[in-house]
């Protein structure tokens, strides 16, 4: 299985925030083996398990347990690579965040972002996955005061989320979290969360321009499809993409479209950490929200797409993805 790699733009962020903390990253790098010269390259990436390591050791070295909120003071475009800038020319930040949710895996291959409306406004939820090592509590926190710096540098005014959401027990210390996030604040909630009111995510912002935006997610876009080119993976989900119309496509019917046996494809899936049936579940919870942003289709003609047999099927395995209805969802867009 290949390992998680995290972006040279995302790897520059989070060293500079740790140098600011007095962290001597160059020697950190060597350590682990890591190339310190390499975050110049706009095209270098780095393990995650590396990174994983370099969050450890820093926190070590300075004696700062939270030192990874200094990220919310290095905020700049290229930390997000390209995605950095179709989220800045984006109209408003809830098109520019499902940029950033869409391309994630460009800065970083081992968090997953997800955003979904709520009663009172939309919700981000990050996790981030370990590769060998478990994941370092300071990357999924470093990374929600990133976002979060990253928004209100855009709105160009005060940006309050309702709730700051952490998987973790609340620190001796909370003061540092207050300071950088200024909203209230949620330990043990057994995920890392930012909810934000809909009007925050649905102002305009003055960066936007659709020209660029449309230009940024080519570009995103093209990215993703050359990093992700040869995982099979990727070449499953595109397949499942093709054939959902035709009804729920079939693990033999996919790996004779791939010229291999049933055993292989499910061998070489789970030596990328996933599965067929998994992915097949995913990739429709992902057209499912695409398709409910597009007010011609009818619930019955979004079943069908997905491949559901019925539409209770399709609103049973709504339900289970978003923890509401098509109808509430799409009222809620």
């Amino acid at each position: 299985m290949s390992p998680r790699t995290t972006s040279s733009g995302w790897a520059s962020a989070i060293v500079r925030a740790l140098e600011m903390g007095g962290v001597d990253c160059r020697s950190l790098f060597e350590r682990l083996g890591m190339d310190y010269c390499a975050l110049s390259d706009p095209e270098a990436r780095f393990p995650q398990d590396g990174m994983t390591g370099l969050w450890h050791l820093a926190v070590e070295a300075s004696g700062n347990p939270v030192i990874a909120l200094n990220l919310a003071q290095v905020v700049r475009p290229s930390s997000f690579h390209v995605v950095g800038y179709a989220l800045m020319s984006s109209r408003n930040l809830h098109e520019g965040i499902s940029s950033l949710v869409r391309y994630q895996r460009i800065i970083g291959e081992s968090a997953d972002l997800s955003l979904h409306p709520t009663s009172d406004g939309y919700e981000l939820t990050l996790a981030i996955h370990g590769d060998r090592l478990p994941s370092a509590r300071e990357s999924a926190e470093g990374s929600l005061a990133y976002i979060l710096a990253f928004c209100r540098w855009l709105a160009c005014r005060p940006l309050t989320p309702r709730l700051v959401s952490f998987a973790g027990p609340a620190p001796a210390h909370p003061a540092p979290y207050r300071e950088v996030f200024q909203a209230p604040l949620k330990f043990n909630a057994g995920h890392y969360a930012l909810l934000f009111d809909r009007t925050d995510l649905d102002a305009p912002l003055h960066s936007a321009n659709e020209a660029l935006a449309q230009l940024h997610e080519r570009f995103a876009g093209e990215y993703l499809a050359r990093f992700s080119d040869g995982q099979i993976t990727h070449q499953v989900r595109q397949l499942l993409c093709r054939l959902l119309p035709q009804g729920e496509p079939k693990r033999e019917v996919v790996a004779q479209a791939m010229l291999m046996s049933e055993r292989t494809l499910q061998r070489r899936l789970q030596a990328e950490g996933t599965g067929f049936h998994q992915l097949l579940d995913g990739t429709r919870r992902e057209l499912a929200g695409q398709y409910l942003m597009q007010p011609q289709l009818t619930l019955q003609e979004i079943s069908y797409l997905l491949g559901f047999a019925a539409p209770g099927n399709f609103f049973r395995a709504f339900r289970r993805w978003f923890n509401t209805t098509p109808n509430e969802y799409r009222a809620g867009l």
